[in-house]
């Protein structure tokens, strides 16, 4: 019983680089950082002109 759960351990993890995909690429921290607040800035501008616009309306 042992032999064949070393076995299966053993067979496990050798083949495991066979299946093992390419690492996910993860963006640095400033470029997450600058890209997020890019977002934010264009969020924030259109909200800001839809008050002015609706100001101008009244």
């Amino acid at each position: 019983m042992l032999t064949r759960l070393s076995l299966a351990i053993f067979a496990l993890t050798a083949s495991a680089p066979a299946f093992a995909a390419a690492p996910a690429q993860i963006p640095e921290g400033s470029s997450a950082t600058l890209f997020a607040l890019g977002v934010l800035g264009v969020i924030i501008g259109r909200r800001l002109s839809m008050r002015k616009s609706n100001r101008e309306e009244d």
